[in-house]
């Protein structure tokens, strides 16, 4: 059963402390963590448009990008061989996530990210100084091991460290932290492709030993989280550590709370089993849909593929990489809009408004880029407004999914999930979110071989599908209690049919001998 990080308390304690300094220190420091993801999204993209890198490892790419003149725009990078090099880390990260949630639970979070970075660090330098195929593909399993420790155990860190209050917040500063590397390694990508030599790729690999760096000696000066030590055994350092993040001595309701909340979930003895009970099918479905739902928006085919897709639609290689850069700036900037945002707005406005800004920008994009290319990939010369408007409606997509789908596809299914499947759900939740990322990374350069400029209509599809999945099927969670989440399913007009008053009176969810349990 993977880790939790709960709170047991009565409805609507509210406990003493606030957002200290230190708190707030260790939390950033923690959220770092997601640079390490980010940086490989950012950089994937990049070296598959340096023909030096094409050259040494995919001949066959490269020979119908640069010689071959008769091949169609949209192929010129269709190769299994290449999607594999991209896709592998994820299945990777999905089969690490299941194993990471037992070493989370038994040894603590930040030890689990420690793992998470030394071996990002290790696949880095072997992708760094890769001479053959099968060398970058061993690196990139082991970045996707990595990723998978990370993506575990970092959410879950913020979530107990900080203040309930500022939970949302926190928790986005992951998601923050993604697009940062996102960004850096566009901007690597871009200056190193300049490097006379053809080696420039190396530098871009080899680069993410950095982002590991920094989570890897994180990990070793950060504080473990009290629900972790209790978790442990270790009653007495949690309660001095929970009196220090919280900058209160009186922490006692907070501290028994955990303790009660440790004990209960103890009893849990089939999370997945109970994860099927009928009270628990809105929770399987968002654990499910969310994550679904998240990768096909067409944001990592944009993100792993930005100067590559700029380049097949005629951009020069420079162009496309500054392209990219581009919108890195704008994917960071929306997600601070986000944080600044989710517990104003809610969570279905950010939703609902991100999925039609996302939906209109691809219809636009398809097509701008169908009535110059036709199907037969051939754009002719390519006019400078021309770049600029396609450039400018994948931004606007880009700050649409960054404020909405990107950090809340993360932060909603944390919120949502009780104590007794907590653990299950979110598993499955991580499992399904790795699986179509490798899916999808897999796929889609065959895909804009053979859609061409459909592949936004097939996405734009998609995002109008979950928009109207989020406005019938999702209520809205801002400013409710998670001990008090009970109630947005057995007063919603759906849901009510599965989750009733019984299952969780009045709203709240009922722990080991009736105590109220509130998640954190």
């Amino acid at each position: 059963m993977p880790a939790v990080g709960i709170v047991a308390g009565p409805p609507g304690a509210e406990y003493p402390g606030s957002l200290t300094l230190y708190v707030l220190v260790t939390c950033i420091v923690a959220a770092m963590g997601g640079l390490i993801f980010g940086y490989d999204i950012g950089i994937s993209g990049g070296v598959t448009s340096m023909n030096s890198f094409l050259k040494k490892f995919f001949p066959s790419v490269y020979r119908k990008k640069e010689l071959d003149k008769t091949t169609n725009q949209y192929c010129q990078y269709d190769s299994e061989s290449l999607t594999l090099f991209t896709s592998s880390l994820y299945l990777a990260a999905l089969l690490s996530s299941l194993v990471a949630s037992t070493i989370t639970r038994k040894f603590g979070r930040k030890w689990s990210m420690l793992l998470g970075g030394v071996l990002f660090c290790s696949g880095a330098i072997l992708n760094g100084f890769a001479q053959a195929v099968w060398m970058l593909i061993v690196g990139r399993i082991l970045l996707g091991f990595g990723i998978g420790f990370a993506n575990q155990s970092v959410p879950l860190y913020l979530s107990e460290m900080a203040p309930y209050k500022f939970r949302g917040a926190l928790n986005i500063g992951f998601q923050l932290s993604i697009t940062v590397g996102i960004l850096i390694a566009n901007v690597l990508n871009y200056f190193f492709a300049k490097i006379k030599g053809g080696w420039g790729w190396r530098l871009s690999l080899g680069g993410a030993v950095v982002p590991a760096l920094i989570i890897s000696i994180g990990s070793l000066i950060l504080p473990d989280t009290p629900n972790s030590m209790i978790e442990r055994g270790k009653h007495d350092e949690a309660k001095v550590h929970l009196r220090r993040i919280r900058g209160v001595d009186d922490v006692h309701q907070e501290f028994d709370d955990l303790v009660k909340a440790s004990e209960a979930s103890k009893q849990v003895v089939h999370p997945f089993r109970n994860l099927l009970q009928r009270k628990y099918r809105p929770h399987l479905t968002m654990a499910i849909m969310i994550p679904f739902f998240q990768q096909l928006t067409g944001i990592n085919v944009i993100m792993f593929y930005a100067p590559v897709l700029f380049n097949t639609i005629g951009f020069g290689d420079d162009a496309s990489l500054m392209s990219a850069v581009i919108t890195g700036i704008v994917n960071v900037v929306a997600t601070m809009v986000s944080i600044y945002g989710v517990d104003k707005w809610g969570r279905r406005f950010l939703f609902l408004e991100g999925g039609v800004q996302m939906l209109i920008c691809q219809a636009v994009v398809a097509a701008a880029i169908g009535a110059k290319f036709g199907t037969d990939g051939d754009p002719g010369t390519l006019p400078k407004w021309y770049a600029i408007v396609v450039v400018l409606f994948i931004c606007i997509y880009v700050a649409g999914f960054a404020w909405s789908w990107g950090p809340l596809g993360w932060l909603v299914p944390s919120e949502i999930f009780p104590l007794e499947i907590r653990s299950a759900a979110q598993s499955v939740n991580v499992s399904v979110n790795m699986l179509f990322t490798f899916v999808i990374a897999q796929v889609f350069l065959t895909m804009l071989c053979h859609f061409k400029f459909g592949l936004f209509l097939f996405f734009a599809f998609f995002v109008l599908v979950m928009s109207f999945f989020v406005y019938f099927f999702l209520p809205e969670t801002k400013g409710i209690p998670i001990e008090e989440m009970g109630k947005v399913w057995n007063t919603h007009w759906y849901w009510s049919r599965f989750v009733t008053h019984e299952d969780y009176p009045n709203g709240i969810e009922m722990g080991k001998e009736g105590q109220n349990v509130k998640i954190v």
